[in-house]
């Protein structure tokens, strides 16, 4: 494949960038071969030509397609490189917040410095069991793998987790240990998994430290072996560590704290148990200040400190011990306030009674004195003589530092000495885990001594990784069949042999502290003369003479060469030791006790038990030899530690975890690519990806290529076999054969293979489609086309149609137009002429008319304004008036309002207060009558007033009028006073006299209707007060009674929702209280389970005789047992006495005691057991010799009975006779008479009666003879066996069986045995009849009930609506009544009547199969065995009771017979649903009835106690226990049916209430019962759960049930189980079959249905559950075609539902979460909108799963579009207000608690018949 065909216009590469490493670019320009430039664009748009190296002429790396982005496994990556790892590790950390990724065979965790919720339990089950390539990358699924393997294969296995500070190296082990202790679990109850964790708190406050990178930095190495037995329990643990930083002790660089450990103390000091130590806050002390930052932020140290205390608890350091660790813990912290001051130059001092000197001797327990000297002195040995000598300032801090980090490696290698101790097991280990928890490679600005060790340590690590991976990958190849080429990869020995080689770094780093005067420039100067020109990867600084360079797998690293020699000597003022010696603290004694044995790589003396020693043993020093020279070196101890590390994990299976840290500034989910890259190159991962790069690194199955490609072929192409048509189609794809190879099971592609093959597909499928848009578009366009041809042709014919007509139109209109026009013209003109002359001679007249009307207007107009002259004037006049008048009228009123205003005031004042409100409101109502009175008395006034005025305004007029005619009078007088001039002037007098009158009577009379106006104007006023008073009264009662009502309401609306609330809360409780009570009883019966297991194990531990045991004294035998019972848990070998004492010691004591008191006990029991055995059998016997004596006395009995029986049949036989002979008399007698002609009907009828009459006699003439045959056999089988001893009668008898005559008879005997069945068969015939003819009646009946309907329904409708609807509902009720009535009297019937047949068929068979058996020959041997068959004689019906009678001593038979061994598919199919329990009740009642408390509580204890022991027997067969439910659930309604209580006697017959119970109140069994019944239905959930866990994931999730739909993903080495189903797979047809069968047997066992809705809702919530988890957990099935797959399987599970009618029981309700995830696949994903919609939609997911759903969401073709982070934030800022469990999985263990409602049966107890299968001929039935 040429680079053209890849490096095209579009392409996408990767370009190096300084700031961000690598930067992605797109082509813009198709490269040719040669081209030296290319031309690229940037993301952001930026143009850029990109030149190629002329001499390599090597073309960037290509960028993977977007749907590979993201995968799970780096190796699933078409293109393999360094800018597509990181690319990828980038997009699942910040977009996707996946943290954890694999790549190949490393998993790779990122730091994202937040608490994530996964790694809870939930996910822990969640990842149990399942293979590391079906779930997303996880720690849990490495630890499941390592866990897996090591049961699988037996094998050891090693988890090493590395990377440097801060990328959560601690972290990732710590999970991995919680793993395997939840998972496992411990084989004892000594609960080691607890121990194993409690480990880590104490390890991390003695071992890790704050620094710049890391909060919780682990500052050493450890590797913890967590060991298991055969069971693969966790049985004990042990713990390796490597290189302490004791240097940390004294010296912190800044924002760095010492171990927490110190910062905890000084937290506690304030507890009254730390009050000794003296100490204060963390900055009191030199050597918890330095780094000046002593807090973490969220860290409370006082808490871990408890924390660490519990720990210690935990694994049995008991508080002194503890308590003297923390002194000598707090005696550092003073040793480092010590001060020392200069005596001089050479010398120094501690001033005397130095406090914290003090207190540290006082700690230690050792001298002031002492201490003080040696801290300053120093003792130099010669030859000869023994020198002290002083020693500067400077020497004697480097000496107390010294010895405080001496002190502080002895404690910790103590703490680890002791952890080791507590917990190691004594049970022999088969197989362990071990988890490495070590330092990255290191580099900084000044590296020392301690990088060089953990740089080493890196450089053998990386190379046992190289091996491992290249191993695996020849493994792979091999097993293929693939050809193996070597692959150059990078091995690392040189610089391995450049550090540990002879004259080596470490060789001569030892030789020079073995020189007398050696010193770091020394030791440089021979590093330099041995390496510096020999080894091309040690190198010299240009500016330095005391550095050196070494070239690692990582990077250059440059070493200081200062301290190297002090560092790798760890040297200590052997005077000092020697003082702490002698300390009066046995603690520290302890401590130092070894100090002349070799010290691990941190100083810590070697353990007992070979690999769990922290170093290796040296060689004893001889004598004369100071153990100073023979002392190991740090280094040569680090080497040999790493060599048995290796030796270790060589001998395992090796799983890599590699911890990435992203950012050097801890924050959240944000990605530093070059830090990455740095970590990335450093840890092997690129390594890793150029091993699989350099080979075929994809690698894809036949079938997944096929199903994946399938699109590149043709139909030719597709062969039936799959391997052989992907060799065709890739030979045509891929010109290259080097670029593939054919394994046996999978194809081999190089790197970029897949990714051309991806573009292929790509382009097939665009060309596909625009193929399939070519042609849809070209058959859109020719169908828009012919449309629109043929519209327009008929638009072209429609038009020129109508154009057509519409010529004619006009033509026809032309010529009609003409004429109108000519006629038209005419009648126009002379129109014209006639107006125009009549409108002259209008004109003419309205003009005269218009002019004389005008001068008539003028004259008018002249008059008429004088008069309206005189009118205005008088009208100004009078309005001048009218306004002054009103002017004084508004004034008067102004001043009257603002009065009333001010009284209004006062009254208002008044009634604002309370009591005049309360008085107001008391006399209200008097007074609004007494007010009304006052009215109508004013309304009297007034109307007498007005009459008053009446009157004075008629005698007023009347007056008036006397004056008008007495002015007219006078006006006459006037002009005779004209004449009388003597008299005018008593006239005027009288005159003026009179106006004065008539004024002074306007005056009384204005006066008297102003005082009227006024007064009905405040009576009025007053009334409109009133009633405003009273309308605002009313108005405030209306809005009180209003308010009151409100009030009422709400309160009534408060009320019922708050008793909903409570409801729904007491509803919850109690469904909280009954599921807790539920678990209780699953506890409960888990724990009964456990203890008799457990006791099984002890009697068996205690039975089972050790080989070789003699008897010995007790105690010696006790003893003997101990160990026997010891030996079944801890399963240790035996060895010699030396070896069992040891092992005793270790042993504690108590326990012992206890377990020697417990198995003391168990004998005792045993033998009680036995003795009680003994009885039951002696017992058993007795009660079997009983029974036989009973069984004869019955026989006889029964004999007799039978003879009894035989002459009650002749007597019966003559009654028949003697009737019949009447009969035959009657007849002749009546035929003599002629009364009945043969053919009338009542000689038809006495006919009849006659025959049957002959027929029955018949019948009862063979029974007669049958009965008589058999009697005789058995008479004579009862004589043999009387006479046993005497053979010789007894083959006389067979003979006479023999006869021939006897043998005829029995022939005749069939023939009449057939006459009768001839017989039978026309009587049934003549009944069919008869119900023909009853049918007949009752049709007729129910046409009659029709016809009284219809009336019933005319009458109806003429009642009122209410009438109408209660008559019909009575009508309905009493319809219903009689009808239930004659159902019942006709069920009573028809179960007489098949008990009828069903005995006398069971007569009629036994009949002919004793007849046959008579006709055979029989031999003596066999009529020896033959037992004696009883005759069944159809007896008359009884009225039964409805009880079974049994013997106490048959109760175990009856128990046995009924629960232990029966079986539900075999005996039990055909039986009534439920007749066990019908059976057990049935002889509980004849219990009560007798009144037997006893009798009745041993049935029901052996009952549940049965049912628990067959259950416990059978539990996982889901047909059992669901029988058993059903039972013990019909049981316990029958208990409750027949109780006597009135709330379960509603639905019972008068017959069933006449069965209830008469002595006995067994409301406490009921209540166990219920109880067994809530165990039985948790069983059959877990047995349930068990049957389709298996399928759910396969069926749900990875099976394409809609084919062609899913498209299958490049994956990578961790390969998925493939959905493509095979033969084993299961399906969804699986999964629904199952639940057919699981229904098909709770009902053929008769489960009451709401039982059955409850157990299909658990079963549909597990199926929703699980599929949901697997789906959360799982990124490839996070796609729009898996939620379609989905979306149709829960469809399927829903039809089912249908089908059942299960709809309502709520199961589809608990597939809601599983519906909403998979829509949320399927939805839009981009805009605001959609955002809104998926928050309303996913109401059932909490905000965690639609977040990580939307994360995980992966486009399987490259036309779906990924979901951005924006619209993830914007999905998370809209979920932020809900408030929901954080939890990220459903629960799948959680069991909805179940409910027993009542269900009546009405199934009457006499009826039942027991099958002759249940074996319970023993039972009588009363």
């Amino acid at each position: 494949m040429a680079a053209s065909e890849l490096y095209t216009k579009y392409a996408r590469v990767w370009i190096p960038d300084v700031e961000e490493v690598w930067r992605s670019a797109e082509l813009t320009k198709d490269y040719r071969q040669g081209d030296g430039v290319l031309q690229l664009q940037l993301e952001d748009g930026k143009e850029l030509e990109y030149k190629l190296d002329p001499k390599t002429n090597n073309l960037p790396h290509l960028r993977n397609p977007d749907i590979l982005v993201g995968e799970n496994d780096l190796t699933a990556l078409s293109y393999l490189h360094e800018p597509a790892v990181l690319h990828n590790l980038k997009v699942r950390f910040t977009d996707s917040k996946l943290i954890y990724t694999y790549c190949g065979i490393v998993l790779v965790a990122i730091n994202p410095y937040e608490t994530l919720p996964i790694y809870g339990s939930d996910i822990i089950n969640a990842y149990s069991g399942q293979n590391m390539g079906d779930m997303d990358p996880h720690i849990f699924a490495v630890a499941e793998e390592a866990y897996k393997q090591m049961a699988r294969d037996e094998r050891n296995q090693s988890i090493i987790v590395s990377g440097e500070s801060g990328a959560g190296k601690t972290v990732s082990a710590k999970y991995a240990m919680r793993y395997f202790a939840t998972v496992s679990g411990s084989a004892s109850e000594a609960n080691v998994e607890e121990k194993v964790l409690a480990s880590n708190p104490i390890m991390e406050s003695i071992g890790n430290a704050k620094t710049t990178r890391n909060d919780n930095s682990s500052r050493f190495g450890k590797y913890i072996e967590i060991g298991f037995d055969k069971r693969y329990h966790i049985i004990g643990a042990n713990m390796r560590t490597y290189l302490l930083e004791k240097s940390r002790v004294v010296f912190q660089a800044d924002e760095e704290r010492n171990y927490h450990i110190f910062y905890q103390l000084c937290a506690s000091a304030h507890l009254p148990e730390f009050k000794a130590l003296k100490l204060g806050k963390a900055d009191n002390f030199h050597y918890t200040k330095q780094g000046r930052n002593p807090v973490i932020d969220g860290i409370d140290d006082a808490k871990e400190m408890s924390t660490t205390r519990h720990a210690f608890t935990l694994l049995g350091v008991n508080e002194s011990y503890q308590i003297g660790l923390f002194r000598i813990l707090a005696s550092i912290l003073h040793l480092g306030n010590v001060e020392v001051k200069d005596r001089d130059s050479d010398s120094s001092i501690i001033p005397p009674n130095n406090g914290h000197l003090s207190v540290f001797c006082e700690l230690m327990g050792v001298t002031y004195q002492d201490m003080s000297h040696w801290l300053c002195h120093k003792k130099l040995k010669t030859a000869t003589e023994t020198y002290i000598k002083p020693v500067p300032k400077l020497q004697a801090i480097n000496a107390r530092d010294a010895l405080a980090k001496h002190i502080y490696a002895k404690l910790f290698n103590w703490i680890v000495d002791h952890v080791n101790k507590s917990l190691h097991s004594s049970v022999k280990q088969h197989s362990f885990i071990g988890v490495l928890d070590i330092y990255g490679f290191e580099t900084f600005e000044i590296n020392s001594f301690e990088q060089f060790c953990i740089n080493y340590a890196n450089e053998k690590l990386q190379q046992q990784f190289n091996m491992h991976v290249f191993k695996l990958e020849q493994e792979e190849y091999m097993r293929e069949q693939i050809p193996w080429t070597l692959i150059d990869f990078y091995d690392n020995q040189p610089c391995i042999n450049l550090i540990e080689a002879k004259m080596g770094v470490l060789d001569l780093l030892d030789e020079e502290c073995k020189m007398p005067k050696g010193s770091d420039d020394s030791w440089a100067q021979k590093l330099y003369n041995t390496h510096l020109k020999t080894c091309a990867l040690f190198e010299k600084p240009r500016m330095s003479n005391k550095a050196f360079i070494i070239q690692h797998f990582a990077d250059k690293v440059e070493y200081q060469c200062d301290g190297f020699l002090e560092k790798n000597k760890d040297t200590v003022n052997e005077e000092q030791i020697h003082v702490l010696k002698g300390s009066k603290f046995d603690l520290l004694v302890e401590l130092f006790h070894d100090e002349e044995k070799a010290t691990s790589p941190t100083g810590a003396a070697p353990t007992t038990g070979g690999r769990t020693r922290l170093s290796v043993k040296p060689v004893k020093s001889k004598a004369g030899q100071s153990s100073k020279e023979h002392k190991k070196t740090v280094g040569l101890q680090f080497r040999n530690s790493l060599h048995l590390l290796m030796e270790t994990l060589n001998a395992t299976t090796p799983h890599y975890v590699r911890c990435i840290k992203p950012n050097d500034y801890k924050l959240a989910f944000t990605f530093d690519p070059k830090r990455a890259v740095q970590q990335l190159r450093a840890c092997g991962v690129l390594e890793t990806i150029r091993i699989s790069a350099a080979g075929f690194p994809s690698r894809w199955t036949y079938q997944e290529f096929f199903s994946r490609y399938r699109v590149l072929m043709v139909q030719k192409d597709v062969l039936t076999d799959r391997k052989m048509t992907c060799k065709n189609v890739l030979e045509k794809l891929v010109q290259d054969p080097d670029k593939y190879q054919f394994g046996k099971t999978k194809i081999f592609f190089r790197a970029g293979q897949v990714a051309y093959l991806e573009k292929l597909r790509a382009d097939k499928l665009r060309a596909a489609c625009i193929r399939i848009q070519k042609t849809i578009r070209c058959w859109l366009a020719r169908k828009k086309y012919l449309r629109m041809k043929h519209a327009a042709t008929t638009i072209q014919r429609y038009v020129r149609g109508h154009q057509a007509r519409c010529l004619a139109k006009f033509l026809r209109r032309t010529r009609a137009a003409i004429f109108i026009q000519k006629y038209q013209r005419m009648y126009v003109q002379r129109t014209c002429y006639k107006r125009k002359q009549a409108a002259a001679l209008a004109m003419q007249c309205i003009l005269r008319a218009y002019m004389a009307r005008q001068l008539y207007k003028a004259l008018l107009r002249e008059h008429k304004a004088i008069i309206i002259q005189k009118m205005v004037r008088g009208w100004l006049a009078r309005q001048w008036f009218k306004r002054s008048l009103r002017a004084i009228v508004y004034l008067q009123c102004c001043i009257r309002r603002m009065r009333a205003k001010w009284e209004l005031k006062k009254l208002k004042i008044e009634a604002r207060s309370v009591e005049h409100f309360k008085k107001l409101n008391i006399g209200m109502e008097n007074k609004i009558m007494q007010l009304q009175r006052r009215i109508d008395e004013q309304n009297k006034d007034n109307r007498s007033l007005s009459e008053r005025l009446n009157v004075l305004e008629i005698s007023h007029a009347a007056e008036s009028e006397r004056m008008r005619v007495e002015v007219h009078r006078l006006r006459g007088a006037e002009e005779d006073a004209k004449n009388n001039a003597n008299k005018v002037t008593t006239l005027l007098e009288e005159l003026e006299r009179l106006r004065k009158d008539l004024k002074n009577t306007q005056k009384e009379k204005k006066a008297i209707e102003d005082w009227a106006k006024t007064y009905q104007d405040e009576m009025e006023k007053m009334i409109s007060e009133l009633k405003e008073q009273n309308h605002l009264l009313k108005n405030e009662k209306n809005d009180l009674n209003r308010l009151i009502q409100e009030q009422g309401q709400q309160w009534t609306d408060k009320m019922q929702r708050a008793l909903k609330e409570e409801t729904q809360q007491l509803e919850n409780d109690l469904n909280e209280e009954r599921s807790r009570y539920q678990n209780l009883l699953t506890e409960h019966l888990r724990l009964e389970e456990k203890y008799d297991d457990l006791k099984e194990e002890i009697t068996l531990a205690v039975n089972v005789p050790k080989p070789g045991h003699r008897r010995t004294d007790s105690t010696h035998s006790s003893n003997e047992s101990e160990c026997t019972y010891n030996s079944e848990f801890a399963e240790s070998e035996e060895g010699s006495r030396g070896g069992e004492d040891v092992s005793k010691a270790i042993l504690d004591m108590s326990l012992f005691l206890k377990l020697q008191k417990r198995v003391s006990e168990l004998e005792q029991e045993k033998q009680s057991l036995q003795n009680e055995l003994d009885r039951r059998e002696e017992q058993f016997q007795r009660a079997r010799a009983r029974d036989d004596e009973e069984h004869k006395k019955a026989r006889g009995a029964e004999l007799e009975y039978e003879s009894l029986k035989r002459q009650e049949l002749e007597s019966e036989n003559k009654k028949l006779k003697h009737h019949l002979n009447e009969m035959r008399q009657s007849l002749r007698g009546s035929a003599e008479a002629g009364s009945a002609a043969p053919g009338s009907p009542p000689y038809t009828v006495l006919l009849d009666q006659l025959n049957s009459s002959n027929e029955e006699l018949e019948v009862r003439k063979e029974e007669v003879l049958i009965l008589r045959s058999q009697l005789v056999s058995q008479k004579e089988a009862m004589q043999h066996k009387a006479t046993m001893t005497e053979p010789l009668p007894y083959i006389e008898d067979v003979q006479k069986l023999t006869d021939a005559k006897e043998i005829s008879q029995a022939y005749m005997g069939l023939k009449d045995t057939n006459r009768l069945l001839e017989s039978q068969l026309q009587a049934q015939r003549r009944s069919h009849d008869n119900e023909v003819e009853v049918l007949r009646g009752e049709l007729h009946s129910v046409k009659e009930d029709n016809n009284r309907q219809q009336q019933l329904l005319a009458q109806n409708l003429q009642l009122p609506p209410e009438a109408r609807i209660e008559a019909s509902l009575q009508h309905e009720i009493t319809r219903l009544t009689n009808e239930n009535l004659d159902l019942m009297e006709q069920l009573e019937k028809q179960d007489k009547t098949v008990r009828k047949l069903k005995k006398q068929l069971k007569v009629f068979a036994k009949k002919i199969n004793d007849l046959e058996g008579g006709q055979m020959d029989v031999s003596p041997g066999q009529t020896t065995d033959e037992p004696v068959h009883p005759v069944n004689i159809p007896r008359r019906e009884k009225d039964f009771q409805g009880m079974l009678e049994y013997k106490k001593e048959d109760e175990l038979k009856l128990v046995k017979n009924l629960i232990l061994e029966l079986k539900p598919r075999g005996v039990a199919v055909n039986l009534i649903p439920g007749l066990p329990a019908y059976i057990l009740f049935m002889c509980l009642r004849h219990a009560d009835y007798v009144n037997d408390d006893q009798k009745v509580r041993s049935l029901l204890t052996s009952v549940i106690n049965s049912i628990k022991k067959i259950l416990k027997k059978r539990g996982d067969d889901f047909e059992t226990v669901s029988f058993w439910l059903s039972n013990t659930c019909r049981f316990l309604h029958c208990l409750k049916q027949y109780s006597g209580d009135e709330q379960f006697m509603k639905h019972n017959s008068p017959k069933q209430n006449d069965h209830c119970l008469s002595n006995f109140d067994l409301a406490e069994y009921r209540q166990v019962l219920s109880d067994l019944a809530i165990q039985i239905y948790q069983q059959l959930i877990k047995s349930m759960e068990n049957t389709l866990q298996p399928m759910i994931v396969s069926g749900m999730l990875e099976h394409e049930t809609i084919q062609g739909v899913s498209g299958v993903k490049p994956t990578g080495l961790r390969k998925r189980t493939s959905s493509i189903a095979d033969e084993g797979t299961y399906t969804l047809d699986s999964i629904i079959r199952q639940l057919n069968s699981f229904h098909s047997i709770m009902c053929q066992h008769g489960t009451d249905p709401e039982l059955i809705k409850q157990v299909v809702k658990q079963q549909f919530y597990i199926i929703g559950a699980v599929t949901l988890n697997n789906l959360l957990l799982r990124k490839d099935m996070c796609s729009w075609s898996k939620g379609m797959q989905i979306r149709y399987n829960v469809s399927q599970l829903e039809e089912w539902l249908r089908d059942k009618n299960l709809m309502t029981c709520g199961a589809k309700e608990t597939l809601e979460p599983l519906i909403q995830a998979a829509q949320l696949l399927q939805v839009k994903k981009k805009t605001d909108e959609d955002a809104e919609a998926i928050c309303s939609m996913c109401n059932a997911l909490s905000t965690a799963q639609i977040v990580k759903v939307l994360n995980l969401y992966t486009p399987v073709n490259a036309f779906e579009e990924r979901v951005s982070v924006l619209f993830i934030r914007t999905i998370q800022t809209r979920l932020r207000d809900r408030k929901e469990s954080p939890q990220l999985l459903m629960d799948t263990k959680v069991i909805y608690p179940v409910t027993f409602p009542f269900n009546p049966s009405s199934l009457a107890l006499e009826t039942i018949q027991i099958p002759g299968s249940l074996n319970l001929a023993f039972l009588t039935r009363v």
